[in-house]
């Protein structure tokens, strides 16, 4: 059996509508699980993340690269005849995914109403920033804004708030709708009939707060920022060692903490009335954290590595940059980032594979086509999907109506 059949999505067909972060990264993930996904984009221009760099690889972002591997790319242009192409590719789809501002597709009869009629059976999930509904409903969403309204930016940093190193509300939209996307499926399996799925960066964002959101609906409390540290756990955070490297410690309980002060040689704080139990420390947070910080400064990270590694009783770990990242013998161990070429360019790409491994499907196998220059395919889809002719093609070619 070839290994693209081992997938468990194999056979699944996907329309995909969506630019940018959330709906892209989503359709990658369901294309790594082995559904064919049918990148739709507007001719001359293609996803926006097709011009976000530097860096390139050749003329392709590294940003476009990342998350669009696994997919077949058509350009057509929505706003004529392409309408017709697509609603035609919605009738033998399975999923359509779709991030365009709520109403935005009702010009063009490619709202989930519309779709519905012609296949009863398609799973329609809608990406917006802040729902389809609702006083902002019709605003654009972008991670950064949502993080700042959503509240995480207010709990990100230490003096300053800051925004999360990557769009991870965008990141995590994607994986709630990939998540709501298979259960429709699975339902689909029952009913026989698909159905419409709404994700929002706004609701996945206050999803996200967890606890933080639990404290302030339940006690009314006011969420501070403690930079790398943690609001209900001490110690738990970064550490400046000798050389001026940092390492991390997540003492989470009291006997990681008792651990812990046996590895620094410091077993006096573990009987100490002040930092007895976790509920202590969190209290006295000022007077631990002073006098770890300075224990800390005593030896280069090498050194506070080795003993924690030889201890192997407490969490840990060094703040690495992408260099360290890379390196890191259990990253280099999971085999997890992946070469691949692409043959209509001259350099290969090394992206980070899947995050999941499944039983009996080696992880380079999910990677199955390189991302697509623009419109690659839109000839290959028209003709094997929807039986175009030659001169249907050079006919819409000439009209500008696709790429």
């Amino acid at each position: 059996m070839a290994a693209v059949n081992k997938l468990p999505l194999h056979g699944v067909k996907i329309l995909d509508l969506t630019r940018v972060l959330a709906g892209p990264f989503a359709s990658m993930i369901l294309a790594d699980y082995g559904a064919d996904v049918i990148k739709v984009e507007k001719p001359g221009q293609g996803d926006d993340t097709r011009t976000w760099g530097p860096p390139y690889v050749e003329d392709q972002s590294a940003y476009f690269l990342s998350i669009n591997r696994n997919k077949r790319s058509i350009a057509i242009d929505m706003s004529q005849q392409g309408q017709t192409i697509i609603r035609e590719l919605a009738t033998k789809s399975d999923i359509l995914i779709e991030n365009y501002l709520p109403g935005q597709l009702k010009k063009f009869g490619l709202e989930y109403k519309d779709l519905q009629s012609i296949n009863d059976r398609l799973i329609y999930c809608s990406i917006t920033g802040y729902g389809n509904h609702g006083p902002y409903s019709k605003r654009p969403g972008y991670d950064l804004v949502v993080q700042a309204l959503g509240g995480m930016m207010s709990i990100t940093g230490s003096s300053e708030p800051v925004k999360v190193g990557v769009a991870v509300i965008d990141l995590a939209t994607g994986l709630s709708s990939v998540g709501a996307i298979t259960t429709a499926l699975y339902q689909r399996e029952k009913s026989g009939k698909g159905m419409k799925i709404e994700c929002s960066l706004l609701e996945t964002q206050l999803a996200l707060l967890s606890h933080i959101a639990a404290n302030y609906l339940n006690a009314g409390w006011e969420a501070q920022r403690h930079g790398t540290a943690h609001t209900s756990i001490v110690p738990y955070q970064a550490f400046t060692c000798q050389d001026g490297e940092r390492i991390v410690v997540a003492a989470a309980n009291d006997q990681f903490f008792k651990e812990l002060c046996s590895i620094i040689n410091m077993p006096e704080l573990v009987t100490n009335e002040l930092f007895k139990s976790n509920k202590l420390r969190v209290t006295n947070r000022v007077q631990l954290i002073s006098i770890l910080s300075k224990k800390f400064l005593e030896k280069p990270l090498s050194e506070w590595n080795e003993l924690f590694q030889k201890s192997n009783k407490v969490p840990f770990g060094p703040i690495n940059n992408m260099k360290g990242v890379f390196e890191n013998e259990q990253v280099l161990y999971s085999k997890q980032v992946l070469e691949m070429k692409n043959p209509n360019r001259t350099k290969s790409i090394r992206l980070v594979g899947p995050s999941v491994n499944f039983e009996n499907i080696e992880k380079s196998s999910m990677l199955r086509h390189a991302p697509p220059v623009l419109g690659e395919h839109t000839r290959s889809i028209l003709q094997t999907e929807l039986d175009y002719t030659n001169e249907q093609l050079d006919k819409l070619l000439q009209d500008k109506i696709i790429q």
